[in-house]
């Protein structure tokens, strides 16, 4: 006797859904992928449809903080600092098992914290997400552990500017990433891709 799908229970179940432990039909994978399933990264159907979807194109009009103009130039000069808060990023979002639109929301608050602070007032704008609360918070942390340490190792003087443009550029990488679906994490998967974790040096006897 054949399966039915553990979604729709009318068409036959063909794959094996990590997110529901139980058989689901090609078309329910389709539609319901990080929708209404919370699809673990690993997935291989997950992994496929990775390779051909497509973002949905960005209506330049609603991307923020398009007043902060990221170029090349900046983007090697920040390369060390852009890795830490990349990294952090990625990290904090894995411990918390966070979507993509939970770290917009922390990136949105950490920028508008620094941009409050141009205007010469000290207040910190704070997700009532707590997911996304949690992330800017370890992105704080990053930036402040990176400034008193890596930083002054290598010479290195971080103004505010770079920490708001170096956010702003992860920001603009989220909202190119996001497929779009409710329970994404197409940007997750794309940190675990290109940000790995350090290589820990050999201990040397």
């Amino acid at each position: 006797m054949s399966i039915s799908c553990n979604i729709c229970n009318t068409k036959k179940a063909r794959r094996h859904c990590l997110a529901t432990n139980a058989g689901i039909c090609p078309q329910c994978c389709g539609e319901q992928r990080e929708n209404t399933l919370d699809c673990p990264l690993e997935c291989p159907h997950l992994r496929d449809a990775r390779v051909r979807e497509k973002a949905p194109e960005l209506d330049a009009s609603q991307v923020p903080n398009m007043d902060v103009k990221i170029s090349e130039k900046f983007v090697r000069e920040n390369e060390p600092l852009l890795f830490v808060l990349a990294l952090a990023l990625r990290r904090a979002m894995q411990a918390e098992r966070a979507m993509d639109t939970d770290a917009r929301e922390a990136l949105e608050a950490a920028i508008q914290t620094l941009r409050t602070r141009e205007s010469g007032l000290i207040y910190e704008s704070r997700p009532q997400n707590p997911y996304a609360a949690s992330i800017q918070e370890k992105l704080t942390a990053a930036a402040a552990e990176f400034e008193a340490g890596l930083a002054k190792e290598i010479g290195i003087t971080v103004r505010d500017t770079d920490r708001l443009g170096s956010l702003v550029f992860l920001q603009r990488l989220e909202l190119q990433h996001n497929n779009g679906r409710r329970k994404s994490r197409a940007f997750l998967d794309f940190l675990t891709h290109y940000i790995p974790e350090p290589e820990t040096p050999p201990i040397i006897a």
